[in-house]
């Protein structure tokens, strides 16, 4: 038992589990801090420019079936900006002029 548990902490170590684990959340935290920037900042000032204001939950009835052509659209838009703040913590934390494929 005492074997399992020593290899068990070499893994941890040897993998960096708890920096991936810190990044995770990070991550995590990221997210809801941009889904709440969308949902509160941005669609908004999109539903001001977009007569009615239900544009998030517009469907395309084609007979039974249902596209959420608004969720999606909301969707994309939220995609958008989290890859934006990635790309802009990825240039300003590596201190690149351009950020490229390594």
């Amino acid at each position: 038992m005492i074997k399992i548990l020593k290899e068990f902490k070499e893994f941890l170590e040897e993998y960096k589990v708890m920096g991936i684990a810190v990044g995770i959340v990070m991550g995590l935290a990221t997210v809801a801090l941009v889904n709440s920037l969308v949902a509160n900042l941005v669609m908004p000032i999109i539903t001001f420019f977009i007569p009615g204001g239900t544009w998030q939950t517009a469907t395309l009835r084609l007979g039974t079936i249902v596209i959420g052509w608004g969720a999606l659209l909301g969707a994309i838009i939220n995609f958008i900006i989290i890859a934006f703040v990635i790309f802009l913590i990825a240039k300003y934390a590596f201190k690149e002029e351009k950020v490229s494929k390594k």
